[in-house]
């Protein structure tokens, strides 16, 4: 079954970056920029907080055509209702969550090195995230860094689409297209910044640039 998803301008959310201005507000501003995709992700809030915020971002994302999928935990994405689900190496089987979520769900794997790829059933999964492309104080724990280079072979291989993602800003767009990836996936970048619509607007505008350029080579 085609899910329709658009993994230009990825956006993960962060709950401390988020906390000032709102998690609501903050990824509708984003996506009035221009961001595609939204993953919830909160490694600190328990079920029913994750499930409650899930919630009301889900109500607020309708009728912008932005799917929402959720970080680690199929269960959660069925109780808020959301697009999806993206998982970790280490955050269960790909299968059971389709099984659980249904076909049309969108389901993401992260990969980390080219390794990985052999574990990765395309039948079952719609898009791989892959990094860190550099690294990032938002996940300290992350694996070393890849660099454009390793983003190339991993993107080269794979038979999935492919969004990049850690220490990723509009300047690393051309990079990231010329790798192969569909698109970037950012946090601090937009979370982080004083305006997330202006923010994400820049790096819309990077990647639409990039994009036109890489059609256009000979």
């Amino acid at each position: 079954m085609t899910r329709d998803f658009d993994l230009s301008l990825y956006l993960v959310t962060d709950p401390l970056l988020c906390a000032e201005r709102g998690l609501v507000e903050t990824v509708l501003a984003a996506v009035r920029g221009g961001v595609t995709m939204v993953q919830l992700r909160d490694k600190q809030a328990d079920a029913s907080e994750l499930v409650a915020a899930g919630r009301a971002l889900h109500q607020s994302l309708r009728g912008s055509k932005v799917p929402l999928v959720v970080n680690d935990r199929p269960e959660l994405a069925a109780a808020i209702g959301a697009e999806g689900v993206h998982l970790g190496q280490t955050d269960g089987d790909a299968a059971q969550a389709r099984a659980l979520l249904g076909p049309a769900a969108i389901i993401g794997r992260s990969v980390n090195d080219i390794g990985q790829l052999v574990e990765v059933d395309p039948s079952v999964v719609d898009y791989l995230g892959v990094g860190p492309v550099f690294a990032t104080g938002t996940k300290p724990d992350h694996k070393r860094p890849l660099g454009f280079d390793g983003l190339a072979q991993i993107c080269a291989a794979s038979p999935l689409p492919v969004v990049a993602i850690a220490g990723l800003r509009a300047e690393h767009a051309v990079g990231v297209r010329a790798a192969g990836a569909r698109g970037l996936a950012v946090v601090s970048a937009i979370c982080a910044a004083a305006d997330p619509a202006a923010a994400a607007g820049e790096i819309a505008t990077a990647w639409a640039a990039a994009e036109n350029d890489q059609e256009t080579r000979p």
